[in-house]
This record gives structure tokens, sequence and C-alpha cells, in this order.
């Protein structure tokens, strides 16, 4: 399987990047799009530890949003890990978004983490989809089917539909395992984006696996070998080719590899 050369950005789709650490970059409107980042997640679980998670994520965007002259910054849904959280959590993703807005505007889409109050008394406003450059952008809780989206106990807005260029969603926090390590990862088809994770909490849902392209068929994908795969580490990004060409490599017996990739993560949140 070929691989082109590691370097801090890649080319998904026209005018969109894949850059490091995880994040998408729609070059026409200065969009980056962060998926999942599940802000106060050791508060939300319970855990007794303080919320570091939350102050990486926007430490992340707000060094992101400076090196790319960013104009926006959008969430592309589970913003937080759950609408119920300490009130000193909440305070704290209150501050964290306050200082993202000092460098450019904040979009929230919610997802299904912000749960049916679509994490209002936290996050304030949110949206249930964005349209950026002639592509839908979606959580991807709920597949698109006959071009509607209804999720439950959403707020009614105007039904999205797949007449665009195609659909960009997180949700499935897409990962790629090999010798007990996991790497986040972007998925790209013709009509589909997928967006890693923000959150070092989860090892993700394999790309390999049945799993994942089930739910991608939901949003229009067809084959394995039209999805291309990009690695991501908080300095590059790593174009693997398609999965299909990817399931096969991982098949053969491990041989000795140049880079690992490795997350730190508590639990899985799925």
């Amino acid at each position: 399987m070929l691989r082109e050369s590691a370097a801090r950005s890649a080319q998904l789709a026209d005018g969109i990047d894949a850059v490091a650490p995880g994040l998408l970059w729609i070059r026409e409107t200065r969009t980056i799009v962060a998926a999942d980042a599940h802000l106060a997640y050791e508060d939300v679980i319970g855990g007794a530890l303080p919320t570091w998670s939350t102050t990486d994520a926007i430490s992340v965007l707000q060094k992101a949003a400076a090196e790319l002259g960013a104009r926006e910054l959008l969430f592309l849904g589970d913003v937080i890990h759950g609408a119920r959280m300490s009130d000193g959590a909440a305070r704290e993703v209150q501050s964290g978004l306050d200082r993202l807005r000092a460098h450019a505007a904040v979009t929230l889409v919610a997802g299904n983490h912000e749960g049916r109050t679509r994490g209002a008394d936290v996050l304030g406003d949110t949206v249930e989809y964005a349209e950026r450059s002639g592509w839908l952008l979606m959580h991807g809780d709920h597949p698109i089917c006959h071009g509607e989206r209804a999720p439950l106990g959403a707020p009614v807005e105007p039904r999205p539909s797949l007449s665009r260029a195609g659909v960009i969603i997180g949700h499935l926090h897409p990962s790629i395992r090999s010798n007990g390590t996991s790497a986040p990862v972007f998925l790209a088809g013709p009509r589909i984006i997928v967006v890693p994770a923000l959150t070092p909490y989860s090892d993700g849902l394999d790309v390999c696996g049945d799993d994942c392209f089930e739910a991608l068929q939901a949003f229009g994908a067809t084959t394995r070998s039209e999805l291309q795969v990009v690695a991501a580490t908080h300095e590059l990004v790593y174009p693997l080719g398609s999965v299909s060409g990817l399931r096969q490599e991982l098949r053969r017996p491990s041989q000795p590899q140049q880079h690992r990739y490795r997350r730190k993560f508590l639990r899985p949140d799925r």
C-alpha cells in the first residue's frame, strides 16, 4: 500500500484539509471543525479527577485558530460529555468557549451527548446542522434517509438534504488499531468526510470493521475502496490509502513500524 509523506495537512476534498492534531480546515470560510470534544468528561462520569482534557482541548483549538487565522471554530456535536455536570465544570466549559470566541466565531452543533436539552444550560444556543462551502455539517448520530434528519426531541428546523457537495460528520470516533495501539483517523469519500474525535478518552471505532462501514452506508458510502484514511497525531497527518487496502495490510503478519500511534484513555465513552 502506497503511503504519501507525512505532513501538517492533507487534502480530503476540494478546499477541505485534514490538519494536525485531528481538525478539519475549510479554506473558503476559514473554518476549523472539531468533532466530539466531550468537554468536562472527567466531571460528567463522576471521576475524582480535574477536567484536564477540557483545558487541553481549548488550548489545542486556540493554537490552531491563531496559526491558521481562523474566522470560525465549529464544534461538530458532543461538545460536552453530558448535559449534567457540576457548576464548576460548567463554568470551566463556558470560560473555555469564551476564550475561543476571542479568536473567532464559535458555532456549536448539538450531538447525542447534549441530550434532549441540547446542552442549553451549559452551552447556550446550539444548532442541529450547518452548511459551509456547499457541505452539510452534522453530528452523525442519525442517518440521513430521503434527505431528512429527525433526532428525537430536537428543535424543529428545516430538514437538510444531501443535494450538496456531501456531508461532514463526527460521532463515530474513527480510528485504526494495530499491535495494541489506537490512532484517530479521518475518513474521506466522494460525498462524505468523517472527522476524528478530539477527546483522548475513546479508543474509537475501527474503520476496518464492519460496524463502521455499515454506519457510513447510511450517509451514502458504497465501497471501502472509495474511503481514504488519514491518521492524525499531535504534529502530523499520515495518508494511509483506502480502507480496503488498509484492511488487507493489517491482516498480514506484524512488521516493525517506523511510526507508532498511541492514545491515552481512561475508558471509552461509546
